[in-house]
């Protein structure tokens, strides 16, 4: 696994103090060597002679953090699930032994071990046991089809399979396609996750976690880090633009993204984390090891519904959480007579789609205070963090709204971002119009991908990883994404920007979720499609919503608010949107279905003084309710 994947000026710089010049005065509190009897050529041996050694030089690894959490916040609540806590010192323990059992089920260094399990007590410590036995984590998708993971177990060669006992049945069927398709040599061990607070007596095999744990050796020599260049985890892109690849983490570049995101979000001492991001995306953005450098406590829920966040933020007064905006609809789907008070507002890192400025507005008033941030898997999770400044408080609500749905600037770990044009590699310029591809340089950026050489050596082109991501830089140098590369609809010429159309749609009082792809179009190309979802009690479902609000509605409100070449010429009311596990909505799904739907020639005829551009547009076909629910395919 490591062996293929080799360090470039793209994931691995390194960290320097930079030069005083000359010419300014604290140069003369350094004396020049000249002045202390010895010539620039005798002083370079002498500083080539001081080296590396244990005193002076350990491997980065996040490992070490969970090693300091245990000495120095031993006491503390590590871990809380439902009526079960742990303290820093037993996740310690109970990492290391399950460390030794997974040894002695003959895993060594660079096998994978794969688990397919919610936020629970056993996925977060094994972020650390896995890496602490030399071996590399692969956290699977838990609203993949059985045939996405069978491919994920084969691609990864996976040594060993957790699993939870809820999604047994689905390893199941992954299982039988695997063993239909290769020798029973190259199946994975199997280990069911029984529940730790309620234990319901599921098994797929012989071996269970909690077995393994206990019977653990806590004082076994694990093996020793020695290049923290080694890989630490293995994750496979959500597939919203491509098929899904491997993306392998060092052990550097998983330390050093933790680092920056604590440094950034502001996260102090004894932070309250609620994990309503998976753990299984990004590794919990690095979080899953993050939050043990600050010796805080894992909030740990296996359903991510708005009664169940509610009741953790209540019950174990949450400081902290990070989530992809749909979670955001999600909260504000209850009702207010149902939502507990938040006695403190909670620190809300979020990411993985624009989210609209109204969207952010409304979320803000009921007590949580957001950070906007922009990532991808190829970085570790969060690249950029709108980092708020104090002078933005005296603007108005919808401008600090606008402001704070920036995707703002570089983490700490990158080296280098920029908005380039890729075709000529020149940066636009910084003035919040001239659009070009994101591209990054810094230690947090994958290994490459695994097995993937050709798909490694694009994405690394030219010294930069390429995000395919579209964006613009403003003045003050933020960075603000206008669309995925393949979302950009180019009609008669236009460029339009599926993102402002839908940050336009947000802003109408009955629509809950929206999404724009392009359609075809008989003269211009493509026009905008729009997909929404309406409010509670707004109708909805069929080519109009059955009652109150009509496509024709939404159509003449898009016309009030922006120029008419970005209306779109078709509203389609949906019961949901296709969203990856992380809250993504899965445009290429949307993108399919426009594609058979056509813009009709004018049916209407013109009322006196209308303009042929102003005639109205239907489509020649409808989307029925059973394809919209159809579109569905996974919701946090």
């Amino acid at each position: 696994l490591s062996l293929s994947l080799y360090k470039g000026p793209i994931n691995s710089l390194a960290f320097a103090i930079p030069v005083v010049p000359k010419s300014s005065p604290s140069a003369t509190l350094f004396p020049s060597p000249t002045s202390a009897g010895s010539s620039p050529r005798q002083l370079q041996p002498v500083m080539d002679s001081l080296r590396k050694c244990p005193a002076n030089y350990v491997p980065l690894s996040p490992i070490t953090f969970l090693e300091r959490a245990a000495a120095v916040y031993s006491d503390r609540t590590s871990v809380v699930y439902e009526r079960t806590r742990f303290t820093w010192k037993q996740t310690y323990e109970r990492c290391r032994r399950l460390a030794s059992s997974l040894r002695k089920l003959s895993v060594s260094k660079n096998d994978v071990v794969s688990v397919l399990a919610p936020n629970i007590p056993a996925m977060y410590e094994m972020h650390f046991a896995v890496p602490m036995a030399g071996a590399v984590l692969n956290t699977i998708n838990t609203r993949l089809d059985c045939k996405n993971i069978a491919t994920i177990l084969k691609h990864s060669e996976a040594k060993v399979f957790f699993v939870d006992y809820q999604y047994v049945p689905l390893a199941v069927s992954a299982l039988k396609l695997l063993l239909g398709d290769a020798d029973t040599s190259q199946l994975p061990l199997v280990v069911v996750i029984d529940d730790i607070d309620a234990p319901t007596g599921t098994r797929l095999g012989e071996l269970e976690y909690e077995q393994l744990v206990a019977g653990g050796n806590p004082f076994l020599e694990l093996p020793q880090l020695d290049d923290e260049w080694d890989p630490i985890a293995l994750n496979y892109t959500s597939g919203t633009t491509s098929a899904p690849k491997g993306v392998v983490y060092s052990h550097r570049g998983a330390y050093l993204s933790a680092i920056s995101l604590l440094l950034q979000w502001g996260v102090g001492s004894e932070p309250v984390y609620l994990w309503s991001l998976p753990m299984f995306h990004c590794n919990g953005w690095t979080f899953t090891w993050g939050v043990a450098a600050r010796g805080g406590v894992n909030v740990c829920i296996r359903n991510t519904s708005a009664a169940e966040m509610y009741r953790a933020i209540a019950d174990h007064r949450v400081t902290h959480m990070c989530c992809a905006p749909i979670v955001f609809t999600i909260l504000l789907e209850t009702g207010q007579s149902e939502r507990p008070p938040i006695a403190s507002p909670v620190q809300v890192l979020t990411g993985g789609a624009p989210p609209p400025a109204p969207l952010l507005e409304k979320i803000e008033r009921m007590g949580f205070k957001v950070t906007h941030a922009y990532g991808l898997t190829e970085a570790t999770g969060p690249a950029l963090v709108c980092e708020w400044r104090a002078e933005w408080d005296r603007r108005p609500p919808e401008e600090r709204a606008a402001l704070k749905a920036r995707q703002g600037i570089s983490v700490l770990t990158l080296a280098d971002v920029d908005v380039k044009d890729a075709e000529t590699m020149a940066s636009v310029p910084r003035d919040g119009r001239s659009v070009g591809e994101i591209v990054l340089r810094g230690s947090s950026i994958m290994k490459g991908y695994y097995k993937n050489s050709k798909d490694t050596a694009e994405a690394f082109k030219g010294g930069w990883f390429f995000t395919g991501d579209v964006a613009v830089v403003h003045p003050d140098g933020y960075l603000e994404i206008k669309d995925r590369s393949k979302d950009v609809i180019i009609s008669g010429g236009e460029n339009i920007s599926s993102v402002e159309v839908e940050t336009v749609l947000y802003k109408h009082p009955m629509v809950m979720e929206a999404a724009v792809v392009a359609m075809p179009h008989p003269h211009w190309g493509e026009t905008p499609c729009a997909f929404v979802t309406l409010k509670k009690g707004c109708g909805g479902g069929g080519g109009e919503a059955e009652q109150g609000i009509k496509e024709e509605d939404i159509i003449a409100y898009c016309r009030a608010s922006m120029p008419h070449f970005m209306v779109p010429k078709k509203v389609v009311f949906v019961e949901e949107l296709p969203k990856t596990s992380t809250g993504k909505i899965q445009k290429f799904q949307l993108r399919e279905t426009a594609k058979r739907l056509e813009v009709a020639e004018r049916t209407p005829q013109p009322k006196a003084g209308c303009t042929k551009a102003q005639l109205p547009y239907k489509t020649k076909h409808q989307v029925k309710p059973q394809r919209e629910q159809a579109l569905a395919t996974s919701r946090l």
